[in-house]
């Protein structure tokens, strides 16, 4: 089997459409200009400190790590994946060239390999054991051997629908990896892995219960809901207001859409703004995410429109949830966990 990486794009979508776009994986930081293969860990080390005097000694030689594999350990052939947190998609290619510094593609990540993207996996669709691994907080590293092969197994071109993805596949182990590290990096990796696995709970609800989850956090907030019964020509599928009646200010109006890994586009956000009034507020709801037309759409509209990523509703859960009702937690069942402060 051979070597897999995982290169994050970071939070949102813009970073992963940049990476299939232009066909490569790419990482910060311009403050160090153009690295070299040639260069050893002892040399980044030394770049480091010098760029970064105000950050501890601990954090550098993480950073330091980490672009020295990107730079010089990845290799043309190996596995490559990154991961979409809106549309809980995992996508799978092969590394195609060596490091390039190509700051002309994204700016704020300059230092770039090129990928060949051949396809991907819905989140949805992996044992626990393999979403547990590919949890880890750290911008690059290597995947144990039997999340690869999953991976590999699972994975679906890229020109096929999303409703085709695979069931899920028995569980897997995955050997751990490299040093030890430091309370801080331990801290940020359970939290993030909390975060994935309370999404993770809220992907596996039905459509149905997806709005009754949306409308239990609005009611935590104080406003009256009513939720469409199911069946066609429904208009909203929630509708809120402090009186529940539409009498008082403000009106919300509410579109859930629950399609893990189908982005929600200008078209379906022109069909729920139609016949709207200005003083209306809306919110529209997609565990799939959304396009970046349809975030430039929401942006540019004269009706003040709020697009609800699964990212943003776990948030939203989470702030809310000492507030929600019996039955909306009841959907999402959560336990309070204590980690030492630093």
């Amino acid at each position: 089997m051979k070597t897999t990486w995982m290169v994050r794009a970071g939070r949102g979508s813009e970073n992963i459409e940049e990476f299939l776009r232009h066909g490569i994986v790419a990482m910060g930081d311009a403050r160090l200009g153009p690295l070299s293969p040639s260069q050893s860990k002892a040399d980044m080390l030394r770049l480091y400190a010098e760029k970064y005097p105000e950050e501890g000694e601990g954090t550098r030689a993480t950073w330091a790590s980490q672009s020295a594999r990107f730079v010089s350990e990845m290799k043309s052939g190996d596995g490559v994946i990154t991961y979409d947190s809106e549309r809980r998609l995992y996508f799978v290619g092969t590394l195609a060239s060596e490091y390039e510094w190509a700051p002309q593609l994204i700016e704020s990540k300059p230092h770039m390999r090129r990928v060949k993207w051949t396809g991907r996996v819905s989140r949805d669709g992996l044992s626990a054991s393999a979403r547990n691994s590919l949890g880890a907080i750290q911008s690059l590293f290597k995947l144990g051997p039997d999340v690869a092969t999953e991976l590999a197994e699972l994975a679906v071109a890229l020109d096929t629908a999303p409703e085709e993805t695979p069931p899920v596949a028995p569980p897997v182990a995955h050997p751990a990896e490299g040093k030890p590290r430091s309370d801080a990096e331990l801290s940020a990796e359970m939290f993030d892995k909390a975060g994935a696995f309370v999404e993770d709970a809220i992907s596996r609800l039905d459509w149905e219960q997806m709005q009754h989850l949306v409308a239990g956090i609005l009611r935590s907030m104080g406003y009256q809901t009513r939720v469409s019964e199911p069946g066609p020509d429904r208009g909203v599928d929630i509708f809120a207001s402090p009186d529940g009646l539409g009498l008082q200010e403000p009106r919300i109006f509410v579109e859930v859409k629950h399609r893990p890994g189908t982005p929600m586009g200008t078209k379906e956000l022109r069909a729920f703004l139609g016949g709207r009034k200005a003083n209306d507020k809306c919110l529209y709801v997609s565990t799939g995410g959304f396009t970046k037309d349809a975030h430039y759409e929401a942006e540019r509209s004269n009706i003040a429109l709020t697009l609800i990523t699964l990212p943003r509703l776990r948030e939203l859960l989470l702030e809310r949830y000492e507030q929600l009702d019996a039955p909306t937690r009841a959907m999402v069942p959560l336990q309070r966990f204590y980690w030492p402060a630093r």
